[in-house]
Parts: structure tokens; C-alpha cells; sequence
């Protein structure tokens, strides 16, 4: 269901968003393993597709309803299976999501901004990571502002998710060029230009997902 006028997604259609990320993970495998193997460990799509094959049976096994509870599931089942810096990142992503979405059976997009505000204070402070290091960080930063920047505009809910996945994907090709600062790349010192960041490249998946999703 499209996300429409009035901005309300149901706990079907956060679901809906999860399903559709971990097949977009599944077909994107081997493209994120391979960013991966250029500058750091060479797991990243592996390890992920793992996560989220974990996460579809237990949402599934879910009563529903309640999307906080959804959102925690992902972030907890994650942190639990995927390795290396990922599953705490990602992991926290969602369980932030879900602590601002607790109890809740729809949430608009003030709501994701809370929950991303959040989760992006928590991932800074888990990977001690900054803008303009490298990391997953640099797509999703400049989609929170977008987002907010949209909204506060008054930006229809549709324009302003459009936006922010706009923006995610510009960041994440801005990492190209970059020297890596933070993770197993700033190993590599200034060989870790000329590659595009497998992290930030998930992350602009994870929203480009949604997009699709609500607007399908």
C-alpha cells in the first residue's frame, strides 16, 4: 500500500519493508560481498543475507500488530547472527525503531525520524564513528537530515521518504572517493579509495527498499 496523504503506515506494511529488505539482501549477496572484499573483510552481503533469513521466520511467527515488537525482533535477531561490526549496527538501527514505535499499531514518518534520531546517536556511539569516515553512517546521516528538512517544509509524506532515499544514495557514492577512517578499510589507509562502501550501500538498500515497498 502506497504511503499515501495521510502518512500512516500499518504493521503491515513495516512487515512488508522488512520482507522486501531481506529479498532485496538475498539478490544483492554477492554485490555487497564483493564492495566487501576490496576493502575489508569480504562478508559483508554474506553475513547479512544470514541476519535476514533469520529475521523473516521470526516476524513471521509474530502475533502482529504491535510494530515496536516487530522492529526489536529484527534488531535483536541481528545482533545475535551477523558478524563482525553489522549485526550491533544494524541491530541497533532497528531495536531504536523500535523503542520509538513501542505499542504502536501505525506510525508516520515523525515517528521513523525519532527512531532514526535515535539510532543514529547510538550507532555513532557504538562505532565511534563521524560523518565523512566511510561507513554506513555517511548515507544514512543525509537521509535523517533530508527527511527532517522535507518534513519540516511541509513535504508530502511520500516526497519527503523520496528524498531521503535520494539523499542516502548520494551519500553512499560520495564514500567512493573518500579514505576510510573507521572499520577494517581504515586498515588499508589511502588504498581504501577509489571504493564504494559496502555499508553505506545497504543502508541506502534498506531505504530504497521502503520506498518500493510503500509505493507498490
Amino acid at each position: 500500500m502506497p504511503l499515501d496523504s495521510s502518512g500512516q503506515l500499518s504493521y503491515d506494511e513495516i512487515v512488508g519493508w522488512i520482507r522486501r529488505f531481506a529479498a532485496v539482501i538475498a539478490e544483492n549477496k554477492t554485490y555487497l560481498t564483493e564492495l566487501d572484499s576490496a576493502i575489508g573483510d569480504a562478508d559483508h552481503g554474506i553475513n547479512m543475507d544470514r541476519g535476514f533469513q533469520a529475521v523473516l521466520p521470526k516476524v513471521e511467527a509474530l502475533p502482529g500488530g504491535d510494530i515496536g515488537v516487530a522492529f526489536k525482533t529484527v534488531g535483536s535477531t541481528l545482533i545475535s547472527t551477523v558478524g563482525g561490526a553489522s549485526g550491533p549496527l544494524y541491530g541497533t538501527f532497528f531495536l531504536q525503531l523500535g523503542i520509538a514505535s513501542a505499542g504502536r499499531s501505525t506510525i508516520d514518518l515523525a515517528v521513523l525520524l525519532a527512531g532514526l534520531d535515535a539510532a543514529l546517536t547510538s550507532m555513532q556511539r557504538l562505532g565511534k564513528a563521524e560523518p565523512g569516515d566511510k561507513t554506513m553512517l555517511d548515507a544514512l546521516i543525509p537521509a535523517r537530515d533530508a527527511l527532517r528538512k522535507a518534513l519540516s517544509d511541509g513535504a508530502t509524506p511520500q516526497e519527503a521518504w523520496s528524498t531521503a532515499v535520494a539523499a542516502a544514495e548520494e551519500g553512499m557514492r560520495a564514500t567512493i572517493p573518500w579514505v576510510a577512517r573507521k572499520g577494517r578499510a581504515s586498515y588499508l589507509g589511502e588504498r581504501s579509495a577509489g571504493h564504494q562502501d559496502p555499508g553505506a550501500t545497504s543502508s541506502h538498500l534498506l531505504l530504497k527498499a521502503a520506498a518500493d515497498q510503500w509505493q507498490a
